[in-house]
């Protein structure tokens, strides 16, 4: 295994250097989804043009008929009137659709969606004055005949293509900036596209079962390399996006966590938590600092734009930018409506699904009710299509550098496991994502890379409160103390809170109001009272219990507050072990069989983190060492049989803490981009290595300067982990050592 290794090594190191020019360094070679591009404005129409055209047109023609069949109120002196109609509204639409998105995103929100529902309909309305041997009984006869024959034109297109998205990708390229100059053509895009939660083992059975036939075909050909890289524990999007994007994973314990500075809850997918979180860690020089695009992030990464990304959504909420690309998607025929009509498919399908698990008696499995089949849907309907639009246009503008997070497989293995049926039946969807991007990159103004890459992995199992009680219980019931439970999911929501959220205008009445009811229902889950003494959130199988102090609590003091709440934690059929920092022993876990010293790998009885590989005690001395880490960390218990691990959130898919795959994730690479052959562990790690990407696409002009803090200040020496007895970070620090007390870590 490990001779087949080097020499898989070897021949990718001869690849690549096959691929690169001597005198440049550049790659010279491309992957289909980054040949050179064509010289804007000398593209010629070809005979695969001319019939995409006259199979939309027949298409049209044939929806329409059917339209006028079921509707008595639109009358057509013959099928060939109705002909004439679909010919000349292809070609009325080009010229009426950007005035209409331009009128509707300049009005606000409520505009856009008036627009969703009736633009068709004001199109066809204006082509009737050119045709009248065609009449409508009333303007909402022409709303219902556009969205019939919307749905029959989708049909139609999709037997026609086999059942792929031939015509939506051809409608992206034709809806998209065609014939676009870029002053640096010299200088290579790069799209970063994040499979939100696929973990490595996986992709590898997509790629095997031939779930993912366009990934697999880059792999094949040479173009691309599956590589394997390491999260470090909090195994969550925040910690993961904010590394990736911002170069730090510091400052991150879970995807929500108990700010001791602010004396309240931060819930990352909420845009003024999301503000917060990013301006601790920016430094202006983010992954997307050189003119680069975010899309549907929880983080910018220092873009000079961002859509739907949670951190920005202050600073764009009113704007008209996604707005303006949020109407232009939903007035093109093959736009809102087809996507309204996936995401009711959608809905049909989660439900049948979720019943077939009922009744085939699968476990793990959870409750999925009809909020998560609404939710589902949006994500894999609506949200996929408009994210790739989204960079599409951005790419055939020429942008250098996009970051989206699509979450479709996310959201589905949360609620149905992580390596079930319906979760694999997403990657081939996300699949066809791919093969829209490699289509559209070879029309764009400049030579474009496709990075495919995973933030974090996940790991299946049932709940820990299935057994009883929740983790919050459990600490109430072993302090007597007043409890704050925060263990509801609230990472699901988001993406669709970022998008009504940068669609709100602010000058339009109501304008938010979705938003704000979306927001307040996560601001209500991250709620604390005044007399709660501790805080207890769950975060996949990675519990957090703070007390209500302004100063992180040691050991000794739990010991001596709660006497039994180590111990009872532990003992918990549930619990694998918890981690705390010592006064005398620094950073510890703590098992139902004996304790280890974090620092120096010492300790007494079995190891607790045995079971979770070699990776767990360094993973865990980092975060136990952060200031912003809880009083207790708690990690769940895992099966080594199974690799399943137990959540402390109501869900079947999970991620945050230790345990089967969550902290195995994906990266596709580009073979004509050099990427060095260590193993990359952690989020900071792998950002440096796309920064490298950047510099050899010709984006960074230097070197990210080294030695600077998270705010762009030079930065003081490191020091140990482990706070010095006595210290008092400030919010977060120790309390000073009590004479004569002695740790008992177990």
């Amino acid at each position: 295994m490990g001779a087949s290794a080097d020499l898989g090594a070897d021949v990718r190191r001869r690849d690549r250097a096959r691929r690169r020019d001597p005198d440049t360094g550049r790659g010279t070679d491309v992957s289909p989804a980054a040949d050179p591009p064509r010289e804007p404005g000398r593209r010629r129409l070809r005979p695969s043009d001319l019939g995409r055209m006259l199979l939309s047109w027949a298409t049209g023609s044939l929806a329409l008929v059917v339209a006028s069949w079921l509707l008595p109120g639109l009358q057509a002196s013959s099928v060939l009137d109705l002909v004439a109609v679909a010919a000349v509204v292809s070609v009325f639409g080009l010229l009426v659709r950007p005035v209409l998105a331009s009128v509707a995103s300049a009005i606000g929100w409520l505009a856009v969606a008036v627009v969703a529902v009736v633009g068709q309909a004001i199109v066809m309305q204006l082509v009737l004055v050119f045709v009248p041997s065609v009449e409508a009984e009333s303007f909402w006869t022409l709303v219902a005949a556009t969205w019939i024959a919307s749905l029959v034109s989708t049909i139609l297109t999709w037997l026609v293509s086999a059942g792929t998205d031939e015509s939506f990708t051809t409608a992206l390229l034709r809806y998209g900036r065609r014939g676009v100059t870029v002053a640096d053509p010299e200088v290579d895009g790069i799209v970063f596209v994040q499979l939100d939660g696929l973990p490595y083992p996986v992709a590898r059975w997509a790629l095997q079962s031939g779930t993912m036939p366009t990934l697999r075909r880059w792999l094949d050909d040479g173009s691309h390399e599956l590589r394997e890289w390491t999260v470090q524990t909090p195994c969550t999007t925040p910690a993961s996006q904010q590394g990736i994007l911002m170069g730090t994973i510091e400052g991150v314990p879970a995807f929500r966590w108990y700010d001791r500075e602010l004396g309240r809850v931060l819930v990352a997918n909420r845009p003024a938590d999301a503000a917060v979180i990013e301006a601790r860690a920016s430094t202006g020089r983010g992954l997307l600092a050189d003119r680069g695009v975010s899309v549907s992030n929880l983080f910018s990464g220092d873009a000079e734009r961002s859509m739907m990304t949670m951190s920005q959504v202050g600073l764009t909420r009113g704007s008209r930018d996604t707005r303006r690309t949020v109407a232009r998607f939903v007035l093109r025929p093959d736009g809102f409506t087809r996507s309204f009509f996936r995401t009711l498919a959608e809905v049909a399908r989660e439900r049948f699904e979720a019943r077939q698990q009922r009744r085939r008696k699968v476990v793990p499995r959870v409750v999925r009710p009809w909020t998560f089949a609404l939710l589902r849907a949006v994500t894999n309907g609506v949200l996929r299509d408009l994210n790739t639009a989204v960079v599409a246009q951005e790419m055939l503008r020429g942008t250098p550098s996009v970051y989206v997070d699509f979450v479709d497989y996310d959201e589905v293995a949360h609620h149905a496991g992580c390596n079930r049926l319906e979760s694999l039946g997403v990657l081939e969807a996300l699949d066809e994502v791919l093969r829209q991007l490699e289509t559209v990159a070879r029309a764009a103004p400049r030579r474009y890379h496709l990075v495919v890459l995973s933030d974090h992995g996940q790991s299946q199992g049932p709940p820990f409160a299935e057994d009883g009680r929740s983790l919050a219980e459990l600490c109430a019931a072993l302090t007597s103390a007043d409890v704050a439970a925060l263990d509801a999911s609230v990472e699901s929501w988001g993406p669709v809170e970022a998008l009504l959220d940068d669609l709100a205008g602010n000058r339009t009445p109501g304008a938010g109001s979705a938003a704000r009811a979306t927001a307040e229902r996560t601001a209500t889950l991250a709620g604390v009272s005044a007399g709660d003494d501790l805080v207890v959130l769950g975060s996949g199988n990675l519990g957090l219990v703070y007390a209500r102090e302004p100063e992180r609590l040691l050991l000794e003091d739990i010991e001596e507050r709660w006497p039994a709440l180590v111990p009872g934690l532990v003992a918990d059929p549930g619990v694998g072990f918890v981690s705390v920092l010592s006064r005398d022993h620094g950073p510890v876990v703590i098992g139902r069989d004996g304790f280890r010293r974090l620092e120096d790998g010492t300790g007494e009885g079995d190891d607790p983190l045995a079971p979770f590989g070699t990776h767990a005690a360094a993973g865990m001395l980092r975060c136990t060492s952060m200031p912003s880490a809880p009083d207790l960390y708690v990690n769940s218990t895992l099966d080594t049989s199974t690799l399943e691990v137990k959540a402390f959130e109501g869900l079947v898919g999970s991620h945050g803490g230790l345990g089967g795959w969550q902290d195995s994730a994906v990266l596709v690479v580009p073979t004509a981009l050099e990427t060095p052959d260590d193993h990359v562990h952690g989020a900071d790690a792998l950002h440096r290595v796309l920064v490298g990407f950047l510099e050899q696409a010709g984006q960074r002009q230097a070197p990210w300067e080294e030695g600077l803090s998270p705010r762009g200040r030079r930065a003081e020496p490191a020091t140990s982990p482990a706070a010095p007895p006595g210290s008092r970070t400030p919010g977060a620090g120790p309390r000073r050592p009590a004479a004569g007390r002695r740790p008992t870590p177990g």
